[in-house]
């Protein structure tokens, strides 16, 4: 799902609320998420998971094509877990599915 894919289906949920309101709604939620962990905050959406930051330690590489050492400073990434009853839903739904595929014996 992309986020135009995102927006579109709130607006259709929401009717009372033009497409440009939930483009901003949205917008402003990412926002947030992206500012908090900019500031090495963690997020947890209840029922839904979290996001924090990883450290990736500084590391040596090499380049493919030269083969040599390249210096890899330390970065963060963005990580995100997936709560309890998203886990859930997920797992039962492919569960139903992989049932409907099974051969039958």
């Amino acid at each position: 799902m992309t986020k135009s894919e995102l927006i579109e289906i709130l607006a259709k949920q929401q009717p009372s609320l033009s497409p440009m309101d939930v483009h901003s709604a949205v917008n402003t939620i990412l926002d947030a998420i992206a500012n908090a962990l900019v500031n090495g905050e963690r997020i947890e959406i209840r029922d839904f998971g979290s996001f924090q930051l990883n450290q990736r330690p500084p590391r040596v590489a090499r380049n493919p094509k030269t083969g040599e050492k390249v210096n890899i400073p330390t970065k963060y990434v963005p990580h995100f877990k997936a709560g309890k009853e998203l886990r859930q839903r997920v797992n039962v739904h492919h569960a139903e599915s992989v049932k409907l595929i099974e051969p039958i014996t």
